[in-house]
C-alpha cells in the first residue's frame, strides 16, 4: 500500500461487535484456476471472483502479523466471516533468501527479537507462543507460513501469494530501495528465484494455492534500471517463466506502474518503449499472451485508492478509472486488443465509522465493481503490528503500531467499524453476488 497519513486522524473509535458470518464451502473442486479472456475460471469452467482482503507478512519479522494477538485459527476464521473466499498473503523475497543460504535469524525467536529488540521483542515472543503453542522458539519462518496455510486450508481459504517487497520492511515510497527492478534492494535474479521457489514450495504444500503477484506497486527509483514499460517486459515476463516452470497451476498476477495504479498499454497492446539516453534507448517490446506457454494463467491487477479528485461523480470516477486498465474487460472497444482477468488487489480507507460516506470512493468503486464484475483484495484485515518502519515518518519506526485501516481491532478480538463493513465491504461481495 502507497503510505499516506492524512487519513490516520479522521479515526473517532472502535466497535467490538461481532462479524458478519457465513457458511463455509469445499473449494477442493475450484483448483487449479486458469483464465479465458476476460475471465478467471475454476477447474469446472465456471467463473470464479477472488474476494479477498490482505493479510500482511512482508515486514520485519517476515511472518504473518497479528499472532501475539490471536492464534492462527481464531485470524483464519475471520475470513468465512466476513464472507470473503481468499486471503492475499503478502510476503518479502528477503525470506526466501536466509532459507537459501541456510540463514540462522529463520527461527522465531530470533525474528522477532532482530524486529523488536530484546526486552519489546521477549514479550512479544511470549504472546504469539502463549496464543500458537504449537510452535516454539525454534520453529521456523516457513513453518509458521505452512501451519497459516494449512488452517486457510481448513477453513476452504484460497491463497493469493504477493510479493510486496524484497528487503522486509513496509510498503511502499519513491526511492525506499525496494521499488524497480535494480534499486537497492531489488536483486532482480534473487527476486526471479524468490517467485520461482515460493510457487514450488506452495504447490508442494498448499492445497489451496491458486495464484502469486509478482511484485506490488513498482514505482519511480534513483539508481535503479531504466524505469520504462520496455524494462517492465523484460523482468516481468521472465519472472512469470520462472513462476510457471516451477508451478504451471498457478495463475500470476501482472502490476502496472506508479504504484500499480495503471496498466492499460497491456490490454491496448501498445508498443512498450525504452527510455532515450539510457541503455534501454531505441528497445521496444508488445506483450502478446499467444508468445507465452503460460497464456491461460495471465491476470492484470490494479490499485485504486481515494488520495484525489475524493468528490469526482461516478460518472466521471468510473471513466477515468477505466483509462487505466479496464479495457482489458471490454470486448466491445475497438482498441482493446487483447482481453485479460483484472484484479484489484488493493482498495480501502481509514475504518472509522463515517469515512465510508465522507467521499464518492466507497460508493463508485461498488458500482465499478457491480458494473464491470472485477476480482478484489481489501486492504486490509490487520488492526494492528508488529512493527512498521516507513522512511518517511518521524519516528520511523514505531512497534505496536495500530492499523485504523483494518476489518479488526487492536488486539484482532473484534470487527473494527461494523457499520463501515456493512456499508463497503458486505455491498463490495453483494456486487459479485448479485
Amino acid at each position: 500500500m502507497l503510505y499516506r497519513n492524512i487519513l490516520s486522524g479522521l479515526w473517532f473509535g472502535l466497535s467490538v461487535s461481532a462479524a458478519p458470518t457465513t457458511s463455509a464451502r469445499s473449494v477442493d473442486s475450484l483448483l487449479p484456476l486458469s483464465t479465458k479472456g476476460r475471465d478467471i475460471l475454476d477447474s469446472n469452467g465456471d467463473v470464479f471472483h477472488f474476494k479477498a482482503t490482505n493479510w500482511p507478512g512482508h515486514q520485519e519479522a517476515m511472518i504473518p502479523e497479528g499472532l501475539q494477538h490471536a492464534s492462527i485459527e481464531q485470524i483464519v476464521s475471520w475470513f468465512p466471516k466476513f464472507g470473503l473466499n481468499s486471503v492475499r498473503l503478502c510476503f518479502a523475497i528477503e525470506m526466501v533468501d536466509d532459507i537459501l543460504s541456510n540463514n540462522t535469524n529463520q527461527t522465531l525467536e530470533k525474528s522477532i527479537l532482530n524486529a523488536l529488540g530484546e526486552a519489546n521483542g521477549t514479550i512479544v515472543l511470549d504472546q504469539i507462543l502463549e496464543k500458537n503453542p504449537q510452535f516454539t522458539k525454534s520453529t521456523t519462518r516457513l513453518e509458521i507460513w505452512d501451519a497459516v496455510a494449512q488452517e486457510l486450508t481448513k477453513q476452504n481459504v484460497i491463497i493469493h501469494l504477493d510479493n510486496h517487497v524484497s528487503k522486509a520492511f513496509w510498503c511502499c515510497g519513491e526511492n525506499d530501495g525496494n521499488g524497480w527492478f535494480g534499486e537497492k534492494y531489488f536483486d532482480v535474479e534473487k527476486w526471479k528465484r524468490g517467485l520461482a521457489w515460493m510457487a514450488e514450495h506452495a504447490k508442494q504444500n498448499w492445497p489451496t494455492f491458486s495464484s502469486i503477484g509478482l511484485r506490488n506497486e513498482l514505482r519511480n527509483a534513483q539508481n535503479a534500471e531504466p524505469v520504462d514499460w520496455y524494462t517492465w517486459y523484460v523482468h516481468m515476463t521472465a519472472a512469470a517463466e520462472a513462476v510457471h516452470e516451477a508451478n504451471q497451476d498457478a495463475l500470476v498476477f501482472f502490476s502496472g506502474l506508479s504504484y500499480d495504479t495503471y496498466i492499460d498499454p497491456i490490454p491496448l497492446g501498445k508498443t512498450l518503449n525504452g527510455t532515450s539516453g539510457t541503455a534501454t534507448e531505441g528497445k521496444t517490446a508488445v506483450f502478446n499472451p499467444d508468445d507465452f506457454a503460460w497464456k491461460d494463467k495471465i491476470v492484470l491487477e490494479i490499485h485504486k485508492y481515494d488520495f484525489e479528485a475524493t468528490q469526482d461523480n461516478c460518472d466521471t470516477f468510473k471513466s477515468k478509472w477505466y483509462s487505466k486498465g479496464f479495457q482489458a474487460l471490454d470486448a466491445s472497444n475497438p482498441q482493446t486488443k487483447h482481453l485479460f482477468p483484472l484484479v484489484l488487489s488493493e482498495w480501502g480507507f481509514i475504518q472509522n465509522g463515517t469515512y465510508w460516506k465522507q467521499t464518492t470512493y466507497n460508493n463508485c468503486t461498488i458500482e465499478m465493481v457491480e458494473d464491470w464484475q472485477v476480482s478484489w483484495m481489501h486492504w486490509e484485515l490487520s488492526g494492528s503490528f508488529y512493527l512498521q518502519t516507513r522512511p518517511n515518518r518521524t519516528p520511523n519506526t514505531i512497534q505496536g503500531l495500530e492499523e485504523f485501516w483494518g476489518l479488526v481491532n487492536y488486539d484482532w478480538s473484534a470487527v473494527r467499524s461494523p457499520i463501515t463493513v456493512e456499508n463497503s465491504l458486505n455491498k463490495m461481495i453483494a456486487a459479485l453476488d448479485a
